[in-house]
């Protein structure tokens, strides 16, 4: 059993458990997330994120998928810790540098006129387009609009990975979309060691894309930064879009960039408190 006290986050939707770290500790970080990410018994979530000191930068972030398992990365939870970190006091810089599984990622926080974090832009950095490194269990340099069946359909599949994997795919609606029978069948496909995250996007123009996302380990989830990320990627890579485009999601709007200077990928958008809370488990 063990007590400690949590803030309930979200950037676009995408909600987690966030827990301070720098002098608690949490035991079994994987089954309190399946704990406290349940939306029935546990606080509800999809998943949890623990803030935790860093030796290579400001802060470090562990984050666990509601089903226990340990993500690489996540954009809309970035954003949360950076709002948390400046407006909770543990630092003053409007720019800060957090650790991450995926890398080191730099957050740029925007100011309201009362000082609080309102939006935050995070250097994603480079997109990871070699399938080995993605990964996908394929042979070719690129794995760009390649037909892969599912569900008993083939759909054309872009991957890219943010730092943990994604696949890419574009339909024609998406609010008409059966995303509870694709996204398990593209999540646990063969072609995937690791699993997959999949976007279902929709093109509205080449400025603005639809899209909705199946994470690995915690099912439909109203946003996914690292997927907004990805999918805008896929995009220009398909010739759908130019180098930036707003990411419509579920729970609100992103805006994407690819700086083909740095080849990097940045990503804008809010971060919210939602309550504070102490739980025993």
């Amino acid at each position: 059993m063990q007590t400690f006290k949590f803030t309930k986050m979200h950037g676009a939707g995408n909600d987690y458990i966030y827990v301070n770290c720098m002098d608690a500790k949490i035991k079994d970080a994987g089954a309190t997330a399946k704990a406290v990410s349940d939306r029935h018994f546990g606080i509800g979530s999809d998943g949890l994120v623990l803030i935790c000191p860093s030796e290579v930068a400001d802060f470090r972030m562990d984050m666990y998928n509601s089903d226990g398992t340990q993500a690489e990365m996540c954009g809309n939870a970035t954003r949360c810790v950076g709002k948390y970190v400046h407006d909770r006091g543990l630092t003053d810089k409007t720019q800060i540098t957090l650790e991450t599984l995926a890398g080191i990622k730099i957050l740029d926080l925007n100011l309201n006129d009362n000082g609080e974090v309102e939006t935050v832009r995070v250097n994603m950095g480079e997109p990871i387009l070699v399938p080995k490194d993605i990964p996908i269990a394929s042979e070719l340099d690129r794995f760009i609009n390649q037909p892969v069946e599912a569900a008993g359909k083939k759909y054309r599949v872009t991957g890219v990975s943010m730092g943990n994997p994604h696949a890419v795919i574009y339909v024609e609606d998406t609010d008409g979309l059966e995303i509870e029978k694709l996204g398990p069948c593209f999540e646990n496909h063969a072609l995937f060691p690791r699993r997959i995250n999949t976007e279902f996007a929709e093109i509205v123009d080449r400025n603005t894309i639809k899209m909705r996302v199946w994470e690995r380990g915690a099912g439909e989830t109203l946003a996914c930064g690292t997927g907004a990320c990805a999918t805008l990627v896929a995009s220009v890579l398909n010739g759908l879009v130019d180098g930036e485009a707003d990411l419509v999601l579920l729970g609100g709007t992103l805006h994407i960039k690819w700086d083909k200077t740095d080849n990097c990928v940045y990503m804008t958008g809010p971060a919210a408190f939602v309550f504070d809370g102490e739980i025993t488990i």
